[in-house]
C-alpha cells in the first residue's frame, strides 16, 4: 500500500513512491497492488511498472550481446567502439538501478584482466571511453588494480590527472570502510605516488590536499581524513614490508589481499630471536671477547638493515629469555642496545614513498580543524616496529608530534600520552632515552609544559616525572629550560621527592642559574607564608562579600592564620578556578561554596587532587562541565554535592555515584541527569 493512501482518497503523489519497487518482480508486484477505490492509482502504477519491465528487459538482452562481443575480442577499435556505446547505452537508460552502471565496469574489468597484452594507447583509450561512468560510481576491484597498474607504468600520464583525480577525490569523499574493498585505498595510494612523480613533485600533492580539505577553514566532509590517514599508514607500512615479512609470521598484504589468513612458515621473528635467544646461542657469545662487535645484516630486494650488537647487550638478552610475554611495543626497542642501535636502510623506491606519505601527515598536521582526529588516529602509535627504529621516519614525524605540542586544545595534546595504562605514547618516545629522541630536550620539555596546563592529576605527572625522567629534567634546569625550573620547584613544592639527597642536588641544580634561582625564592616565600597559613588558629567559618575576586581572596588569606578554617563560601563572588591554588593549602576545609562563581573545570581537577578530605561541595550554577565533575571521583569524603544548574550528563551522574560511596546528598536539578 502506498505512503501516499488515506481512506476514501487517492493521492497521485503515491505513485512516485512505487518506484522503491524492484523492477526484476515487478509482475509479482502488479498483482499486489489492490487499493479499495484506488483504481486511477492502480492503473498508472501497473503502466508504470510495465515500462520499467520491458526496459529491464531490453538492458538485459543488450548486456548479455556486449558480453558476447567482448568475450571474443578480435579488433580493438571495433572494441574499443562497442564500450563507447555501452556506456552511452548505461548513461541514457531510464532504469534507477545501481547495477546499470556497475554492469559495463565489470563486463571492461573482465576484458582487460583476461588481455593483458593491451599497449599502453589502448589502455588510455579504454580509461577514457569508461571514464563517464566512473563519475558516480566506484571502479570494481580488478579495475583498481588495472588502474594501480597504469600509474605505476604511466605516473606522467594525463589518464592520471584527467581521469584518476575525480574518480580519487570521490573515494576519499565517500568510502565508508577501505576493509571492505582495499584496492580502493590501493588505488588511491598508487595515484598520490603518481602525483609526487610529476615535476613539481610534492607541490601538487600540497594542492590535491588542499582541494580535498576545500578553501574554508573547516572540511566539509567528515571522511576525507581518516580515509587520507589509512591510505599514509598503509603506504608507511607497506615501505617496510619486505623487511616485516622476513622475521615475521603474520600474511603479508599481498597474501591478505589474495584471501590468504593462514600464517606461513616462516623464520622466528628477528625480534623475538632478539629478545628470546636459545641458551646455545648466549652461551657462545659469552665465550667472546667483551670489546668485540658483532654485525647482523638482513637483506632483501628493498631494505638493508645492519644491527650492531655488543657485549652489553648480554644481561639484558639473559634476563629476556625467561619472559614469555608478549613484549611493550617500545621495549621492544629499548630492551637492549642490539634492537636500539638497530639502523635502517631503505631502498629508493621505498624510501621516496616514505618521504611522500611522511610529508602528507605534515599536511594534514597543519589544519587545525583537522588536528584533534588527526592526534585521535595517531595516538595509539600505528606504525611498525621497524618504523619507530628508522631515524628518517622518527625525525620527518617529530614535526606532527611538535605540532599536537603547540596545540592548546586538550583533545589534541592529550593524545601525546599513552592510549591507556600501560603502554607508552609519543610523550615517551620522544622523550630523552626513547627510541626517537634526536634532541636535547627542547621537543620533550614542550610537551611538558603544555600537558602540566591541563593536567588535572598533576601530582601523579609529577610523580612519574620524578620516578622515569628526573636526570633529563634536572639536566634540561641546569641549561636555564624555565619549564623545567618549574617543574622542579613543583616536585619540591608538592614534596615529591622523598630522598634528601635527591631534594638538595635539586636544589643546587636550581640555584646554579638566575630563573631557577628567583624561582626557588619564590617557593620559598611561599612555603613561609603557607606555614602561616596552615598554624592553628583563625575562624572556622569564612564568608566572602560579593563581587570579590580571586585577589581579594589571596589577600585576605594571607593576612593571618587560618588553620582552622572548615567552611568557606564563596558564593555570588567573582572568584574563577585561579582561586584554587590558594584554596588547597586550607588543610582543615570540609565545606566549599562555590554558588554561582566563574569557577571551572581547571579549579575542580586541583581541587580533587589536594582537598581529598572535602565533604560539602556546592557547584550550583557554575560553567563546570563532564571534564571537571569526573575528576570529582577521587574525593571519597563527599557526602553532598550541588551540581543544580550545570552541563552535567547523566552518564558522568551515574559514574560520581558509583565511586562516591559517602554521597547522600545529592542535587541534580535542571541538567541532563535531572
Amino acid at each position: 500500500q502506498p505512503t501516499g493512501y488515506m481512506e476514501n482518497s487517492v493521492s497521485y503523489s503515491a505513485i512516485e513512491d512505487v518506484q522503491l519497487l524492484s523492477w526484476e518482480n515487478a509482475p509479482k508486484y502488479c498483482l499486489q497492488l489492490t487499493i479499495p477505490g484506488g483504481t486511477v492509482l492502480l492503473q498508472a502504477a501497473n503502466s508504470y511498472l510495465r515500462d520499467q519491465w520491458f526496459h529491464s528487459l531490453q538492458w538485459k538482452k543488450k548486456i548479455y550481446k556486449y558480453k558476447k562481443v567482448l568475450s571474443n575480442p578480435s579488433r580493438w577499435e571495433v572494441v574499443l567502439k562497442e564500450i563507447r556505446t555501452l556506456v552511452d547505452m548505461a548513461l541514457t537508460s531510464p532504469l534507477q538501478d545501481d547495477s546499470i552502471n556497475q554492469a559495463p565496469l565489470e563486463i571492461v574489468s573482465k576484458l582487460l584482466s583476461e588481455n593483458t597484452n593491451l599497449t599502453t594507447q589502448e589502455h588510455e583509450n579504454i580509461i577514457v571511453a569508461i571514464a563517464p561512468l566512473l563519475e558516480n560510481n566506484h571502479p570494481p576491484p580488478d579495475l583498481c588494480e588495472f588502474f594501480c597498474k597504469h600509474c605505476r607504468e604511466r605516473p606522467r600520464s594525463m589518464v592520471v590527472i584527467e581521469v584518476f583525480t575525480p574518480v580519487v577525490q570521490r573515494i576519499l569523499k565517500h568510502n565508508m570502510d577501505f576493509g571492505k574493498c582495499p584496492r580502493l585505498r590501493l588505488f588511491t595510494q598508487e595515484y598520490i605516488l603518481a602525483l609526487n612523480e610529476l615535476n613539481a613533485g610534492m607541490e601538487v600533492v600540497k594542492k590535491f590536499i588542499q582541494s580535498m580539505h576545500g578553501p574554508t577553514g573547516h572540511c566539509p566532509h567528515p571522511r576525507v581524513l581518516p580515509n587520507l590517514v589509512a591510505v599514509c599508514l598503509a603506504a608507511i607500512y607497506s615501505c617496510y614490508e619486505e623487511f616485516i615479512n622476513s622475521r615475521d609470521n603474520s600474511p603479508s598484504l599481498k597474501e591478505i589481499r589474495n584471501g590468504c589468513q593462514q600464517p606461513c612458515d616462516r623464520k622466528p621473528t628477528l625480534p623475538l630471536r632478539l629478545l628470546h635467544p636459545s641458551p646455545d646461542l648466549v652461551s657462545q657469545e659469552a665465550t667472546l671477547s667483551e670489546a668485540r662487535l658483532k654485525s647482523v645484516v638482513v637483506a632483501s630486494s628493498e631494505i638493508h638493515v645492519e644491527v650492531e650488537r655488543t657485549s652489553t647487550a648480554k644481561p639484558a638478552l639473559t634476563a629476556s629469555a625467561g619472559n614469555d610475554s608478549e613484549p611493550n611495543l617500545i621495549d621492544c626497542l629499548m630492551v637492549s642496545p642490539a634492537c636500539s642501535t638497530m639502523s635502517i636502510e631503505l631502498g629508493p623506491q621505498a624510501d621516496r614513498t616514505l618521504g611522500c606519505y611522511v610529508e602528507i601527515l605534515k599536511l594534514l598536521s597543519d589544519y587545525d580543524d583537522w588536528r584533534p582526529s588527526l592526534a585521535s588516529l595517531l595516538q595509539p602509535i600505528p606504525f611498525p616496529k621497524e618504523a619507530l627504529a628508522h631515524e628518517k621516519f622518527t625525525k620527518e614525524l617529530k614535526y606532527v608530534i611538535q605540532r599536537f605540542a603547540e596545540d592548546p586544545r586538550q583533545e589534541v595534546h592529550s593524545c601525546l600520552l599513552s592510549v591507556r595504562a600501560g603502554k607508552d605514547g609519543w610523550f615517551q618516545l620522544y622523550s630523552p632515552g626513547g627510541v626517537a629522541c634526536d634532541d636535547d630536550g627542547e621537543l620533550f620539555a614542550s610537551m611538558v609544559h603544555i600537558l602540566m596546563g591541563s593536567c588535572y592529576k598533576t601530582k601523579k605527572f609529577l610523580l612519574s616525572l620524578a620516578e622515569n625522567k628526573l636526570g633529563p629534567c634536572m639536566l634540561l634546569a641546569l641549561r636555564g629550560n624555565q619549564t623545567m625550573v618549574e617543574i622542579l620547584c613543583l616536585m619540591l613544592e608538592y614534596n615529591i621527592i622523598d630522598n634528601n639527597d635527591t631534594q638538595l642536588q635539586i636544589i643546587s641544580t636550581l640555584e646554579s642559574t638566575d630563573v631557577g634561582k628567583r624561582m626557588y625564592e619564590q617557593l620559598c616565600d611561599r612555603q613561609r607564608e603557607l606555614k602561616e597559613l596552615q598554624r592553628k588558629g583563625g575562624p572556622t567559618r569564612l564568608t566572602l562579600p560579593s563581587k570579590s575576586t580571586d585577589a581579594d581572596l589571596a589577600r585576605l588569606l594571607s593576612s593571618g592564620s587560618f588553620g582552622n578554617l572548615e567552611n568557606l563560601s564563596l558564593a555570588f563572588t567573582n572568584v574563577t578556578s585561579a582561586c584554587a591554588e590558594h584554596l588547597i593549602k586550607l588543610p582543615s576545609l570540609k565545606q566549599l561554596n562555590l554558588w554561582s562563581t566563574q569557577f571551572g573545570d581547571a579549579g575542580l581537577r586541583l581541587l580533587s587532587e589536594h582537598l581529598t578530605m572535602l565533604q560539602v561541595l556546592n557547584l550550583c550554577e557554575t560553567p563546570v562541565t563532564d571534564a571537571g565533575l569526573l575528576a570529582l571521583s577521587s574525593m571519597k569524603s563527599l557526602c553532598s554535592l550541588n551540581m543544580n544548574s550545570t552541563k552535567l550528563s547523566a552518564d558522568t551522574y551515574e559514574d560520581l555515584k558509583a565511586k562516591l560511596p559517602n554521597l547522600k546528598e545529592v542535587d541534580v536539578r535542571y541538567t541532563e541527569a535531572w
